[in-house]
């Protein structure tokens, strides 16, 4: 089979492992096209070091590294290799810099791959060049190493071209071409090429590209520093590339590779230096290479310091050579993966770094293929952002900023510090009186606790965790999880999406797109999953009917509204009424008696139960009132517009006063969330996991009709997946961990964690985690390494907390 005519931008390593990837899956007609020459092209492919070290955060960002260099070891241009495995040694010099590389080991092991934290005498043993007065220990990574990157280009695109793709150097892209919403081809410098689907691969070029078809790319071109020693003494006689292990030395911006009887080095330390897409030069026009700009030395100079005291050889040497190097940056370190949101077979695949570059062309090419990527993506989704991060300014300084803090040593929950504040909820002056304490979300001033609940800790038990999960966090936020349950609590809850789905199509769209039953009486409220045609879970959300033809989708970000106003019809309207409104949770035993207090409305529970919604005014403010807790309390999600949003806050704060009404924060809603066994899509539950595994086939009615996905869960075996989600507890404070640590069942690595916490209510730490179903049932003992413990946990009955949903529907 030909497959579809695709035009890939770009013959740098990521476009030319899209075309290699497209044709072994039998999409033959497909024309690469790129201004410079092949496999040079000039881009940042071209000058790229090549270190591959795949420890990242990120289940996504490891995955796609692990490909990359599963696949680039297997490959070969002409007999050279594509790939040195030479391993990667990860260096500490601090201890706070060691307990890091504890849990760097612990993301590798989560993923399969093999590491070790060594002491500094086997460090030194992989690389005798380190200073052993410097080095504490290191991560050692055996399958890591240098990728080849224009060999990589080069056996690619041959392959590629050996099944039937057509390669076009030397040709420059002058237009998208397109009608009636989708694309047609490009028009190139040497005529016009036709396509039904384009790739834009153009990397440092990627905006240009992309602003043909009217789509703004959220990356910056920057230049990095890349400098090459003269002949290094203590190398004499080294006539193989490379012999030691790539080395990273986070604590000082700088990583260094071998290059026969010198050495390269990286330098991330310098000031940044954002690139102008459309001051970039085409090929052959200046002196460097278009992704080169000259070495500007000054920047170096802290570098060379650093370099010479870790690697005491290089003072017998000096700087040869050096270049600025252009690659791109984005504002939340991931690529940019996806399709154009309004030009049907435009796709992207931009800010893809050498390290992930085959695990993006295998993506791209399953999506365009199958219909679904084999590993979860919603990090790189192209869709992923609100309209604020994507505007210049934004996008700019939080490139920047990125750049700098590229080899930070950054905690979960640390927020951005600037540009702050960005979006306010009315309620947010009389936060700031309540002493708040706010974290960062989606641009969103988010309290985690409030100060003016201090008092409330007096006399109570409150469990701390250990020194690195008790980071952005205070003995409050159990006060506040405690008072929850036994009183009542305001959450400002407005930085949850709120989409409205409206129109006389707008029951039957739904309906094809959610697992629930949403045909149901005007005030019912239901909650359901959205899957792929696979039948993996792309998010969950709320659906409250709130007219015949008018729903609100309580949903998880902008990929849901992409998503939705992709599919809808000519007769449905989807929107975003997120900035409009607000959202106060009146959560608590008492919450009732407070809302009552000030409403002519009648909120018990035989007029307005668990589930449903109804419009009403709480005091002077109208508010639709959705009877919801994503704490396992009585209580309700009270959405206003936002201009009625202070007078909301102001009146139920009043009338909670006898109540003991608190504000309680972020903090607190995540303990008890966890408490309940709510889950989160994202951390929870991904693009990876289907309903059944993650525990929420509840939320799936195969009785209703048809719907994207159900085709796929009618083969699956419903009752026995082959993994679950699972609840795991211990009752000591200091096993709190965070999330994505290995899980190990007698000493082999069986799963890991996804959200975490202490339950302030249920005296235990709570982990939630991924393991396989035979591990699954209650009173299976694990064990979960924390840095470089390995922490007991039990497998637990969940929810922990009112089991049998008393408190939520009396």
């Amino acid at each position: 089979m030909a497959g579809r005519k695709v035009v890939v931008i770009g013959a740098g390593v990521v476009g030319a492992a899209v075309a290699d990837e497209l044709t072994e899956r039998g999409w033959t007609d497909v024309t690469v096209v790129d201004q410079g020459p092949m496999p040079f092209t000039g881009g940042s492919s071209t000058h790229a070091p090549g270190l591959v070290f795949q420890a990242n955060g990120s289940r996504m960002m490891t995955e796609l590294a692990r490909y990359t260099v599963e696949k680039l070891v297997g490959l070969d241009d002409d007999g050279d290799p594509c790939f040195l495995q030479v391993g990667g040694l990860e260096i500490a010099t601090s201890p706070e810099r060691l307990t890091e590389l504890h849990r760097r080991a612990g993301w590798l092991h989560a993923n399969g791959i093999e590491a070790t934290v060594l002491d500094a005498a086997a460090c030194l043993e992989l690389h005798p060049l380190l200073d052993p007065a410097q080095v504490l220990g290191g991560l050692h990574c055996p399958t890591d190493g240098l990728a080849k990157a224009v060999r990589a280009v080069s056996a690619q695109t041959r392959r590629a071209e050996s099944r039937g793709a057509t390669l076009m150097p030397g040709t420059e892209v002058l237009d998208v071409l397109s009608e009636d919403g989708r694309v047609t081809g490009v028009r190139t410098s040497n005529g016009d090429v036709p396509a039904d689907v384009v790739v834009c691969c153009a990397g440092i070029w990627g905006q240009k590209i992309a602003a043909m078809t009217g789509l703004t790319l959220p990356l910056t071109p920057l230049e990095h520093q890349l400098a090459s020693t003269g002949p290094v003494p203590a190398l004499a006689g080294q006539d193989v590339e490379a012999i030691r292990p790539i080395l990273r030395h986070q604590g000082a911006d700088l990583y260094y590779r071998d290059d026969h009887d010198r050495l390269t080095i990286g330098w991330y330390g310098h000031r940044p230096i954002p690139v102008d897409v459309h001051a970039l030069t085409r090929p052959g026009e200046g002196e460097h290479m278009p992704s080169v700009h000259a070495f500007t030395p000054p920047d170096f100079a802290e570098a060379w310091k650093e370099s010479q005291a870790l690697l005491p050889c290089l003072r017998d040497a000096e700087v040869a050579e050096g270049i600025n190097g252009i690659f791109s940056f984005t504002t939340d370190g991931g690529p940019l993966v996806g399709e154009h949101p309004a030009l049907e077979g435009f796709w992207v695949a931009e800010a893809v770094w050498v390290t992930h570059s085959a695990g993006v062309g295998r993506a791209v090419a399953e999506w365009l293929v199958d219909g679904a990527p084999s590993v979860d993506m919603h990090e790189a989704d192209l869709a992923r952002f609100w309209p604020h991060q994507r505007g210049p300014a934004y996008v700019t300084e939080r490139d920047c900023q990125n750049f700098v803090e590229v080899y930070d040593l950054l905690h979960p929950r640390q927020p951005m510090e600037s540009p702050r504040p960005l979006r306010l909820s009315p309620f947010h002056e009389r936060e700031r009186e309540q002493g708040a304490f706010f974290l960062e979300a989606s641009g969103w001033e988010r309290p985690q606790w409030y100060e003016a609940n201090a008092g409330e800790a007096d006399g109570r038990e409150i469990a701390r965790a250990g020194e690195w999960a008790s980071r952005y966090w205070s003995p409050v936020v159990g006060a506040e999880a405690q008072v929850t349950r036994e009183r009542v609590a305001m959450y400002d809850m407005t930085a949850l999406t709120r989409l409205e789905v409206s129109g006389r199509g707008a029951t039957d769209f739904l309906q094809g797109v959610v697992t629930g039953n949403i045909a149901k009486s005007v005030g019912s409220v239901t909650y359901c999953l959205v899957l792929d045609e696979r039948g993996r879970i792309l998010s969950d959300v709320t659906v409250a009917r709130i007219a015949r033809d008018r729903y609100q989708v309580g949903a998880n970000g902008p990929l849901d509204l992409d998503l939705l106003e992709r599919r809808a019809p000519a007769d449905v309207f989807v929107r975003d009424v997120t900035p409009g409104s607000c959202c106060i949770g009146l959560w608590g035993p008492q919450a009732r008696e407070v809302v009552q207090s000030v409403s002519s409305d009648d909120w018990s529970n035989d007029t307005l139960k668990y589930f449903r919604g109804r419009e009403a005014h709480v005091g002077m403010v109208p508010v639709t009132a959705l009877r919801l807790s994503y704490v396992g309390e009585l209580g309700y999600e009270l959405y206003a517009s936002a201009d009625m949003g202070a007078k909301l806050w102001d009146t139920l704060w009043e009338a909670g006063q006898e109540h003991g009404v608190i504000a309680a924060g972020r903090g607190a809603f995540d303990s008890l969330r966890l408490e309940k066994g709510y889950r989160s899509f994202g951390t929870d539950m991904t693009w990876d996991h289907d309903p059944y595994e993650a525990g929420v086939g509840f939320a799936v009615r195969m009785d209703k009709g048809d719907f994207t996905g159900r085709d796929a869960l009618l083969a699956m075996d419903a009752d026995h997946p082959s993994k679950k989600l699972v609840c795991l507890t211990s009752t000591d404070p200091q096993a709190v961990v965070m999330g994505k640590e290995p899980v190990r069942h007698d000493g082999a690595v069986v799963g890991y964690t996804t959200s975490a916490a202490w339950g302030h209510t249920v005296a235990r730490a709570i982990a939630y985690a991924w393991v396989p179903a035979e591990l699954s049932e209650p009173g299976t003992e694990v064990a979960v390494t924390y840095f470089d413990r390995d922490l007991p946990y039990t497998v637990t009955a969940e929810p922990l907390f009112d089991p049998t949903m008393t408190r939520l529907r009396g």
